[in-house]
């Protein structure tokens, strides 16, 4: 016997990858996260790449999987995907404790996240131009 089949959650247009139990604290990953969200595909793969932060390769992958999951499972255009949600959640804390003087304990907290990226194909909008602004007229005779 198997599972029930469940409604799928996400929107047609929708693809989405999810990485558990990253060893970074969620805090920093929102950061990272936050560099990417609602940009295009390409842009934020490309802004993963040349980031300084530790964290930015894994979630490059993820990004990259949540594309290579629109493409392969979805039939989603790759070049009109944008990154619709990067969702950021806690995972389990380790508890160590460190030494310290006189005979004393410290708690180390070590946090791990959740990551949880959505990538959607956008509609292709019209693109209207703008209109053409004239400079100001000079006014004659004024100093």
């Amino acid at each position: 016997m198997s599972k029930p089949k469940q409604e799928r959650a996400l929107d047609d247009q929708e693809a989405q990858a999810i990485t558990r139990n990253i060893r970074v604290s969620p805090r920093k990953l929102n950061l990272v996260a936050a560099m990417i969200r609602g940009r295009p595909a390409q842009d934020a793969v490309a802004q993963l790449t040349f980031s300084k932060k530790r964290i930015a390769g894994t979630v490059k992958k993820t990004l990259e999987s949540a594309i290579a999951n629109a493409e392969n499972n979805h039939r989603l255009d790759v070049d009109q995907l944008v990154v619709s949600r990067a969702e950021v959640g806690r995972s389990i804390v380790m508890k160590r404790f460190q030494a310290r003087g006189r005979g004393r304990a410290s708690r180390v907290e070590k946090w791990f996240s959740h990551l949880k990226i959505v990538v959607a194909e956008r509609e292709e909008a019209p693109v209207a131009e703008a209109p053409v602004r004239s400079a100001p007229a000079q006014q004659e005779g004024a100093a």
